[in-house]
C-alpha cells in the first residue's frame, strides 16, 4: 500500500513557492537597467539552464534524501572542506538576500501608501523582518494548506497580470534591442540568478513524497513550467508595455497593472509583495538558522555564536536577524543599494549552485542524461559566475574564512584531544570525525 505523503499538486506548489520570490517583482527592472530589452535573452537562458539544474537536484534528493542539501552532496563528492565553504556561502547569503526581499516589499508598500524616502521603505522592511523573526523564534509555521493557498493566489495574480498587460505591448519598445552591447546580457544574468535560487529546496522535500521515484520528477517539471511562464511572461510584457521606463522604476508591476485596472493596482500589488517577501524571508531565516546551528555543532562555525547549549537554532536565528536589520539600516542611510544586495546574494547562490552541479557530475550514474545535463549546466553556471564580476570577492572571501576557521578548529580539537586523552577509544575517534563536516 502506498504511504500517505506529499502529492504532485502540493509538491509543485511548494517548489514554485521556493523559487518564485520577491525577485519577480523587481528583477525585471534591474535586468532591464543592465541590458535593456536584450535582458530577455538572459531570462531565456536562465530559464533553460534551470531545468537541468532542477532535475539534477531532484535526482540527488531522491538518491540521497538524508544528505542535508547541497552541502551534504558536496561532502559526499569532494570531502569536508569544500562542504564547509558551501555552508558558509549559503549562510552568509541569507543576511543579504533577506534584506533585499524585505526592501522590495517596502518599495511596493511605500508606493501604495504614498510614502516617500528611503526611511519609509526601510521601516516597512524592518517590520517585515521583525515579523518573520518572531514567527521563527516562536516556532510558528504557516500550515501546509495556507501556504498552498498563498502560492496559488500569487501565481493567479501574476498570470492575470501577464494576460491583461499583453494587449498593451508595443513592438517599438523592444528597439534598440541591445543599447548597452551584447556583453550586458551576461551582466544581467549575473543578477537574475537571484530569481532562480530555490531549486535545491526540492532536495529537502524528497522524503515527504508518497512515491518519490514517481512524483519528484513530475513535480519538478510542473514547477519549472509555471516558473518559466511567469518569469518570461512578466519580463516580456513589462518591457513591451513600459519600454525605456522599465529600468528606471523599483515597482514595475505596479506601473504595469495601473494601465489596466487603475489606482486599485497599488494596494493589490503591495499585498502580493508582502506575501511573496514574507514567505521568502521566513523560509530563508528558518533554513539559514538551522544551517548555522548545524555548522556550529560540527565545529565549522563558532559554537558560542550560532549554537545554544541545547543545540537549538535560536542564536543562529538571532544573529541572522541582527545582521539583516543592520543591512536594512545601511540601505536606509544610503550606504547600500538594492542592486548591490541582489548582486552580492546572487554571487553566493551561483557559487552554491555550481558546487551542487559539480557534485552531481560525481554522484549521479555515469553516462546518464542527468549527469550530462549537470555537467553542461555546470559549465554555463561557471560562465554566469564570471559575469558576477567584482562581487566574486564575497564568495572568495567567505571560502577563505571558512577554510581558515575549519583548519584552526580542527587544530584546537586535536590539541585538546592529545593533552586530555593520549589513547582515545575507537568511539571517540568516530565522534571527533563526526564533529567536522
Amino acid at each position: 500500500m502506498e504511504r500517505a505523503g506529499l502529492g504532485v499538486g502540493a509538491g509543485t506548489a511548494l517548489c514554485v513557492g521556493a523559487v518564485l520570490g520577491p525577485g519577480a517583482l523587481t528583477l525585471v527592472s534591474t535586468a532591464a537597467a543592465a541590458a535593456g530589452p536584450a535582458s530577455l535573452l538572459a531570462w531565456v537562458g536562465l530559464i533553460g539552464l534551470s531545468l537541468p539544474v532542477a532535475l539534477a537536484f531532484a535526482a540527488l534528493g531522491a538518491r540521497y534524501p538524508g544528505a542535508g542539501g547541497v552541502a551534504g552532496f558536496v561532502q559526499r563528492a569532494f570531502g569536508n572542506r569544500p562542504a564547509v565553504c558551501v555552508g558558509w556561502w549559503f549562510y552568509w547569503a541569507v543576511p543579504l538576500g533577506v534584506p533585499a526581499a524585505a526592501l522590495v516589499a517596502g518599495e511596493y508598500v511605500a508606493v501604495a501608501a504614498g510614502w516617500g524616502g528611503r526611511w519609509a521603505v526601510g521601516g516597512v522592511a524592518l517590520v517585515l523582518l521583525l515579523a518573520a523573526y518572531g514567527a521563527n523564534l516562536a516556532g510558528l509555521r504557516l500550515s501546509g494548506r495556507l501556504q498552498l493557498v498563498m502560492v496559488g493566489l500569487i501565481v493567479l495574480l501574476l498570470a492575470a497580470t501577464v494576460v491583461v498587460a499583453a494587449g498593451q505591448v508595443r513592438g517599438a519598445h523592444f528597439a534598440p534591442f541591445a543599447p548597452l552591447g551584447w556583453a550586458s546580457v551576461g551582466r544581467a544574468a549575473g543578477v537574475l540568478f537571484f530569481a532562480f535560487a530555490g531549486w535545491e529546496a526540492v532536495t529537502h522535500l524528497s522524503g515527504e513524497f508518497a512515491s518519490p521515484g514517481r512524483d519528484l520528477r513530475r513535480t519538478t517539471l510542473l514547477a519549472w513550467g509555471v516558473v518559466a511562464f511567469l518569469y518570461l511572461g512578466l519580463a516580456s510584457v513589462t518591457i513591451g508595455v513600459l519600454g525605456a521606463r522599465t529600468g528606471g522604476t523599483a515597482t514595475p508591476l505596479t506601473l504595469l497593472l495601473e494601465g489596466g485596472i487603475g489606482s486599485a493596482a497599488r494596494p493589490l500589488v503591495a499585498v502580493a509583495a508582502l506575501l511573496l517577501s514574507f514567505g521568502a524571508i521566513n523560509a530563508y531565516l528558518a533554513g539559514g538558522a538551522r544551517l548555522g546551528a548545524t555548522l556550529g555543532l560540527q565545529g565549522a562555525m563558532p559554537q558560542r555564536l550560532v549554537t545554544s547549549p541545547a543545540g537549538s537554532p535560536g542564536r543562529s536565528l538571532t544573529l541572522l536577524a541582527l545582521v539583516s536589520a543592520a543591512v536594512v539600516l545601511a540601505s536606509a542611510f544610503g550606504a547600500l543599494a538594492l542592486d548591490t544586495l541582489l548582486r552580492a546574494t546572487s554571487a553566493c547562490l551561483v557559487a552554491v549552485t555550481l558546487a551542487g552541479l559539480l557534485s552531481a557530475t560525481s554522484l549521479l550514474p555515469g553516462r546518464s542524461l542527468l549527469r550530462l545535463g549537470a555537467a553542461v549546466s555546470a559549465v554555463v553556471t561557471a560562465g554566469v559566475l564570471v559575469f558576477c564580476g567584482p562581487y566574486l570577492v564575497l564568495p572568495a572571501a567567505l571560502a577563505a574564512a571558512a577554510c581558515v576557521f575549519h583548519s584552526v578548529s580542527r587544530s584546537r580539537v586535536h590539541r585538546s584531544a592529545f593533552h586530555s586523552s593520549p589513547a582515545p577509544s575507537t568511539g571517540a575517534v568516530h565522534a571527533e570525525r563526526r564533529l567536522h563536516v
